[in-house]
Parts: C-alpha cells; structure tokens; sequence
C-alpha cells in the first residue's frame, strides 16, 4: 500500500491501480480504505456490492422504466462532489446474479482503467469520466470472484493477526476507542498486558480483531457500572479478575499430547477464521479390508485418504507388513469434531502417517505437528495458508512442524514472532515424513 502511495507522489498522476483486499473477516480491510483516503486528502464514499444483482445497480436503469434512477458509480461521484474520491466497493466477491443481468460483468468496465474514462451510465446517457477514481475493493475469498474481473485488479493480502500483533492494536487503538465510546477516562479503567493475551486466546477465536474490539467494550459497560454503584474511583482487570468480567473461557487450546501414542497424528488446518490444529485418529481391527471414514469428510479428503493407503501398501514390503494383512483387516480414519465440515487436500500426508503409524504399530512423535498434499507415490505437493498453520502449531505447544518443499518459499516470508522456537522441517517425499514423525 505504501509503495502504491510512494508511486503516486512521485508521478503526480491521478490514474493508478485497482487495488483489491482480500483477507479473513475483521482485519481492517475497509479501515485501510479510509486510511488511505484520509492520508490522499480525498473523499471517501462506500459502496457495498453484497448481495446485488441487478446489473442496473451498477450501470443505472434506462429512462423507460418507471422508477428509473442511475446507478451506484454515478450517484457515489454525486455524493462525492468531486471526479477524483476514493471508492471503496465493500465485499465484491458477494455479489450475485440473476436473469436481470451478470453484475460481474457490469463491473468489468468499471474496474478496467484502460476504458473507464467513458463510462456510460444507461440513466444519465452521457459519457463519464472515472479514470481519476481511485477505487480500492475488498474481499474475503477470491474463489467466487470471475478471471477476467481479478486480472484487472492488484490483490493485496490482508493476513490473520498473531496474540502479539492483537495485542498491540488493542492497546494502541481499540481500547483508547472504546474507553471514549463508553465515557470513561484512561485512568478510571485499566486492562492488564496479560488479561488482553488471555482475551485473544481464550475469549476470541477469529482472524481479525472484532470479537476482541466487542470484548473489551464488555469490560468497559461493566466497569461504567462498577463506577456508577460502588462509587470506585478505577477498576483495573487482570488476568486473575478477568472471568468476573467476561465469564468462563469459551475456548481452550488442544494442547499437544503428552506423549508418544500409535495411530494418533496432529494435522493442521487452515479456517476462515485462522488456523486450527486436528488430531488424526486411525485405528486398525479385523475384517474384511475395508477403509472406512468418519468425521464428516469431505470429497477431496476421502480422496486423500485411499491415495495414502494405496501409497502404504505399495510400500508394505519394505515396512514389514504381511502380504493378506489388508484383506484381513478394516482401517478406520476419524477425525473428531464430527459436527464441523472438513475438506481440503493438506491433510493427506497426516492421515498416511496415521495409518503407517496403526498398521505397523509404532508410535508418533507427540511433539510433531505436519500438513502437506500426497501422491499415489508418496510426493509431498503444497498447500496454502501456512502463516495460519503454524501459528495454531504453536498455539499448541508443537515443537516441529512438516512442511511440503515446494513451501520453503512461504516459510521465509513469515515474521520471526510466529517460527521463533519452532523447528520447520521441509519435506518432499513420504519417507521423510515416516522417518522423522514414527518414533524409534
């Protein structure tokens, strides 16, 4: 974002960059768009695409209609009051369509600085010049976002926040926000650095600080009437008082296990609301050699798991493992929580792991924590949403991390905070995995 600002100054041009911002829910991606605005000196207006469907919302009715009115771009410039604001179009991504027209396409011609400078709006019938709008878009996934519309935009990541990073922008900005909200001077109510760490941990489970900005206006409608009845001059929370504040702790982190055990593997998992960590569970029983699969799976992890049985029994020999034993026995994948949907290719190297670990009973390393693709060969391919991962690895007290090869890359890029004390080994092979996850 700077380097776009730092270009701007130095060109003293108007045209610059679509700038699209895609992160989780609550990481201040519209917060950035009136930074930005307030910083360019620039008005700001807001239009949020969630939900619309109609093409005329974007390009405006045609005077035939009755109740004929323009469109969002061209009353948003209205209300701007000047050719060159800063246009925030919130949640693009949720905008759907209908037979009354692709909205999508509607926003191609909008968003294209190439053909923007004669845009026509089907109410005013006259060509209007957007070239100058510097229009910045937000977003939450860019999976329902069309091709040829994200081409046409430079997409900055908005990532998760870290405790540490949370932590930091509660005390600089969310607390003296809501310490003024609530009518409370700094001194009448203080939070404790470590009742804050224990509210990101333990009262909020999101990649984005929201729920914490709610927590902590909890505390100060408390505290206001604390003040108000027992005529307290402060109140100050700690981590000790802080349940009398806001209850019992609503999340408790799956620590690691304490110890070494067969058939029993840590994955890790990324969620719309950050990282998570999942325990693999395998167990093997006699039968008829049937795989079956429990946890409300979804299609690509069954997949995942039949490649990395056929990867286990095309190396069976190697591992000692009797030729009729699958047809003698069943092996059971399960993954708890079976409420929660689960689905995605970067547990496949976890639950092979799992099955190697149940069918030859040696144990898995309690400390080790792995994510990563498999092949019917026993590759290890990449994945995504890595800073998430380990994170929630380290959340959970896992000392050593598996990571596909193909992700050293990604590994660089992430701060020192968050792999600081953790051992990040890449992988890119089956074998490696056993070698370093199967305990002696």
């Amino acid at each position: 974002m700077l380097e776009f600002l730092a270009v701007r100054a130095l060109t003293k041009k108007g045209d610059s960059p679509i700038l699209c911002l895609v992160g989780p829910p609550g990481t201040g991606k519209t917060s950035i768009a009136k930074s930005l605005a307030r910083a360019l000196k620039k008005p700001y207006v807001r239009i949020s695409l969630g939900g619309v469907r109609d093409e005329a919302e974007i390009r405006g009715h045609r005077k035939t209609y009755v109740g004929a009115m323009p469109g969002r771009i061209a009353s948003a410039l209205k209300q701007a009051g000047v050719k060159n604001p800063l246009m925030l179009l919130d949640e693009i991504d949720k905008v759907s369509n209908d037979y009354k027209g692709d909205t999508f396409s509607a926003l191609l011609e909008v968003l294209d600085s190439e053909q923007n400078s004669k845009f026509r709006d089907h109410y005013l019938e006259v060509p209007m010049d957007l070239s100058e709008v510097l229009f910045v878009t937000t977003a939450n996934t860019l999976q329902t976002i069309p091709r040829p519309l994200l081409d046409r935009m430079e997409v900055i990541e908005v990532s998760s926040y870290t405790e540490n990073e949370k932590m930091h922008i509660a005390i600089e900005h969310l607390i003296p926000k809501q310490l003024e909200r609530h009518g409370l001077a700094p001194d009448q109510l203080t939070i404790s650095r470590n009742a804050l760490w224990k509210m990101a941990r333990n009262y909020t489970k999101e990649a984005g600080v929201r729920q914490l900005e709610r927590k902590i206006g909890d505390i100060c409608r408390k505290a206001a009437r604390e003040i108000l009845e027992t005529k307290k001059k402060a109140v100050h929370v700690t981590e000790r008082n802080l349940h009398l504040y806001l209850g019992k702790e609503l999340y408790i982190y799956q620590m690691a296990n304490k110890a070494d055990e067969i058939g029993i593997v840590r994955g890790l998992a990324w969620t719309s609301v950050g990282g998570d960590t999942l325990q693999i569970e395998v167990n093997v029983m006699p039968g008829e050699g049937e795989i079956l699969l429990t946890g409300q799976l979804g299609d690509v992890m069954k997949e995942s798991a039949r490649t990395g049985i056929s990867y286990i029994r095309s190396v069976s020999r190697e591992h000692k493992i009797e030729e009729n034993f699958f047809k003698e026995h069943d092996v059971h994948i399960h993954i708890p929580e079976g409420a929660v949907p689960k689905d995605g290719p970067s547990a496949g190297i976890t639950m092979a792991t799992a099955m190697m670990s149940a069918i030859t009973g040696r144990k898995v390393r309690a400390d080790v924590a792995m994510t990563g693709e498999i092949t019917l060969r026993g590759r290890v391919l990449p994945i995504g949403g890595l800073k998430e991962k380990l994170l929630a690895a380290k959340n959970a007290g896992i000392r050593t991390v598996i990571v596909p090869q193909e992700n050293e890359p990604d590994v660089e890029e992430i701060s020192s905070e968050i792999t600081r004390g953790l051992e990040i080994i890449p992988v890119s092979h089956m074998d490696a995995v056993l070698k370093i996850a199967l305990a002696e």
